[in-house]
């Protein structure tokens, strides 16, 4: 299925530079950055709670926010794209990063 997932952490101290660092590597390591905080994850549902619970754990909750969009496994044509930066789409379902 492909997730969307979007963070806006605050980096004001360094504390939350470390943050946003662990974020966008966790995010790294499940899906292709499509813009700065938003990532394109191509999990099954397994994957998907491993990941979520590693963002979770990383996230100040009182400064932090994370987003998540479920697109589903028929994901083509819920989502349009214009310019540069086009989606990368999985041979057979599978994406190896």
């Amino acid at each position: 299925m492909l997730m969307l997932v979007s963070y806006d952490v605050n980096t004001v101290n360094p504390a939350g530079r470390r943050r946003l660092r662990r974020v966008a590597k966790a995010c790294e390591s499940w899906g292709i950055r499509v813009q700065n905080s938003v990532f394109e994850c191509y999990v099954d549902w397994t994957q998907w709670i491993a990941l979520k619970e590693k963002l979770e754990a990383i996230c100040d909750s009182e400064v932090d926010s994370l987003r998540y969009y479920n697109m589903g496994n028929n994901y083509e044509g819920k989502a349009m794209h214009y310019g540069a930066k086009q989606t990368v789409k999985p041979v057979d379902d599978v994406l190896v990063v």
